[in-house]
């Protein structure tokens, strides 16, 4: 596969390791959704990123383009991408205790391949590109203010993204409750429940935090007379 993209920003590049075609196509239109353009690279074996992986800013590393799939393969995998730029794994749910290790360190983020998880995925590969900026910023000196006037939206991209995964898992979870027992369903409800709360949470504050940046930015217009 080639470069894809709209509008893409050199600066931001994803690499998309997944050697489904029907799925990698999926995870490009759900990047091409979001606020922001990226470069976005798909190639479908882990093998074919060496050459390559120096240009990435995060890897979105599908478990189907690690090569035999055994846990040391997918740990190695990891590690060696790791040293170059974030990871977001998608693989099987057994997968996430036996990279616990790698996961522990900070450099990886692990997805479920379970229900709606591309949009999930994609919002960490946001989320990690977010993060990067924002350490840019720090190192630029303005970071106080940048993190004001991007509270908003930080809150909806960071706490939106899995909230809606997790609301989206357990919807579809308790869309089977006719196959599960009752304390399961009960415990469901409550992660929906406690899921839609925190939404309307953010909601309120992300709101807030936009007025609160109208007010600033009106001051600032009122105190110089002569942009």
């Amino acid at each position: 596969m080639g470069v894809t993209g709209t509008n893409m920003s050199s600066e931001h590049r994803i690499q998309i390791i997944c050697t489904d075609p029907e799925l990698t196509r999926e995870y490009i239109h759900e990047i091409q959704n979001a606020d922001e353009s990226f470069h976005v690279r798909p190639i479908a074996w882990l093998a074919e990123a060496h050459q390559v992986r120096a240009e990435a800013s995060v890897f979105l590393l599908d478990e189907s383009g690690v090569d035999g799939q055994s846990q040391q393969t997918l740990e190695s995998a990891i590690d060696r991408l790791v040293e170059v730029a974030p990871v977001i794994v998608v693989a099987a749910p057994e997968r996430q205790s036996e990279l616990s290790f790698l996961l522990g360190s900070g450099a990886a983020d692990f997805v479920a391949r379970t229900g709606n998880f591309v949009p999930v995925a994609v919002g960490l590969v946001e989320r990690r590109i977010r993060l990067a900026k924002a350490g840019a910023v720090c190192r630029s000196g303005s970071a106080r203010e940048e993190w004001a006037n991007d509270f908003g939206e930080i809150l909806r991209h960071e706490v939106n993204n899995p909230l809606t995964g997790i609301l989206g898992n357990a919807e579809m979870l308790l869309a089977r409750r006719d196959r599960l027992p009752a304390s399961a369903i009960e415990r469901l409800e409550t992660i929906a429940h406690l899921a839609v709360r925190l939404r309307e949470t953010v909601r309120r504050l992300s709101s807030a935090a936009e007025l609160r940046q109208a007010g600033s930015s009106f001051g600032k217009v009122q105190a110089d007379p002569h942009p």
